[in-house]
């Protein structure tokens, strides 16, 4: 057996045979496991005819398509460090990623390089800008002359070394890279498989961004271990994902997806007649729409626990029960605990603060020694900022976020971002940002602002405002002013007071 732990190389040890389909695209056009092999080194060939060393960093700002999945793979192969950045961030955020990040190679579509222009060409670290499609006599997709086709010899990488380069916005101060390791992002693919019984007859239906590692390593991961297949959509529509249903087994999504599907009267349990298990995760799934999906369709959603620095930490199971508002048990491999105040571990059910340890989880921050340490204690346990509690049977149930972050419709949103181009605002004194329940994106972005006097809050100026600024999702859905903030006795806001003022605002 061979000893590279490159993340492709023990992928590739999985594969079936060649002329297995691999993935559906949305054209209907079937595309093999020896397709996957020559594309992805095709890839790898061009990128290292261009320069690329092991460990260089390798930026794709693109809408999802197959050309994308082709270059994550072939990053993979090449012991680059893929680089994903959400399209819809501003220019603003996309230039700190850059700049933070220092990739050698900038790989953007035609709408990404539209809105950054020449941006390229102002970062030092950036030898080339290709864009995709990638048509060209130069571009990645083309096949290298002289090389052995579909044969490059992937690099070899320990289980240490970063596969992937993921960015998570802080509570305060600037976003932190989450380095993923090879290590990590096998390891929590192969527990995935085997927790959810994939196998090679399995067809999961992907519709999930490839910029998040819920796409990108959560839903392809268990795929690649398995040999199985996939319907491969460039995004969520609903008709489009009710037709596709009875040709797959496997449905991924955020819980906005199963909200949505439930909005739409085609949606019965005849069309979904073929699949094996419903997934979700990404943000909480409520109750309601756990219970009205089983009344539905006689599924039961099965719910999961992760974020981007551990992978997947617990999950209900494929046999026994899945119970609504629990993320389930953890899974093998991966140790969790919860813990008090003064960090010493629960043995009741009592809230506390989610602590997890086991390969699964990232080494360290890019370029963050400082932040790294304060992130695991001596033992080597991650503090996910979470609230929860274990049941007597081991199911976990997560209470709230200690860190105020908002999750819509399966993206993050930390209000310290929003509040600090808020208050940049002439009119504005200072805000704060909450999420309140929203039955669409789960959570609804908000902003409580204090004006200056005699200056009215003109909401549709600020928002467009905030659109040359910010990501669209982290938009506030709706900004309402007050004249002060709630307080507490040491003068920090209240947001848990805001939260509950206006919890049904979007009901």
């Amino acid at each position: 057996m061979s000893s590279n732990c490159n993340l492709f190389s023990r992928f590739s040890r999985c594969f079936p045979g060649e002329d297995n389909t691999f993935l559906t695209d949305d054209a209907g056009v079937c595309h093999t496991y020896a397709d996957l092999e020559k594309k992805s080194s095709d890839i790898a060939y061009n990128l290292v005819e261009k320069g690329l060393r092991p460990g260089d960093r390798v930026t794709l700002i693109a809408q999802k398509s197959l050309n994308a999945l082709w270059i994550y793979l072939g990053c993979l192969r090449a012991g680059a460090i893929f680089h994903p950045i959400n399209p819809d961030y501003s220019k603003p955020e996309i230039v700190f990623f850059l700049n933070d990040a220092r990739p050698k190679f900038l790989v953007t579509d035609g709408g990404a390089s539209l809105k950054i222009g020449n941006l390229a060409s102002q970062v030092e670290s950036i030898e080339e800008h290709l864009q995709i499609p990638l048509v060209d006599r130069e571009g990645l997709l083309c096949p290298p002359e002289n090389a052995d086709q579909g044969n490059f010899p992937c690099h070899v990488n320990t289980p240490n070394d970063t596969a992937a380069l993921l960015y998570s916005s802080g509570t305060t101060g600037d976003p932190k890279g989450i380095c993923l390791t090879h290590g990590n992002l096998y390891e929590n693919a192969a527990s995935l498989c085997r927790a959810w019984q994939f196998s090679s007859n399995d067809v999961l239906l992907h519709v999930l961004p490839v910029f998040h590692v819920h796409g990108l390593f959560i839903a392809l991961g268990p795929v690649l271990v398995a040999g199985a297949s996939m319907r491969y959509q460039n995004r969520f529509v609903v008709d489009e994902v009710i037709e596709a249903l009875p040709n797959v087994t496997v449905l991924m999504g955020v819980p906005t997806f199963y909200s949505r599907l439930l909005d739409n009267p085609e949606f019965t349990s005849v069309s979904s007649r073929n699949i094996r298990v419903f997934i979700s995760g990404s943000a909480p799934l409520t109750e309601s729409v756990f219970r009205r999906f089983e009344e539905r369709t006689s599924h039961k959603i099965l719910e999961r626990y992760g974020m981007t620095e551990t992978g997947v930490n617990t999950s209900n199971p494929i046999d026994g029960d899945r119970i609504p508002e629990s993320v389930g048990v953890v899974l093998p491999g991966v140790e969790l605990r919860i813990t008090d105040e003064e960090g010493i571990a629960i043995k009741d059910e009592s809230v506390g603060a989610i602590e997890v340890r086991g390969d699964n989880v990232f080494p360290r921050y890019w370029g963050l020694a400082d932040k790294t340490r304060e992130a695991f204690d001596e033992a080597g346990w991650f503090g996910t900022g979470d609230q929860g509690s274990m049941n007597s049977n081991g199911y976990l149930f997560i209470s709230g976020r200690s860190k105020d972050m908002i999750i819509t419709g399966g993206l993050n949103v930390y209000p310290k971002e929003v509040e600090r181009v808020l208050d940049k605002f002439s009119g504005i004194i200072e805000s704060s940002v909450f999420g309140v329940p929203h039955s669409d994106f789960g959570e609804g972005v908000m902003a409580a602002v204090v004006m200056k006097a005699n200056v009215p809050l003109e909401q549709q100026r600020v928002i467009e405002a905030l659109n040359e600024q910010l990501a669209r999702f982290k938009i506030p859905k709706h900004i309402v002013a007050l004249e002060e903030l709630p307080r507490n006795a040491m003068g920090k806001v209240m947001k848990t007071e805001l939260r509950t003022s206006y919890a049904s605002f979007f009901s």
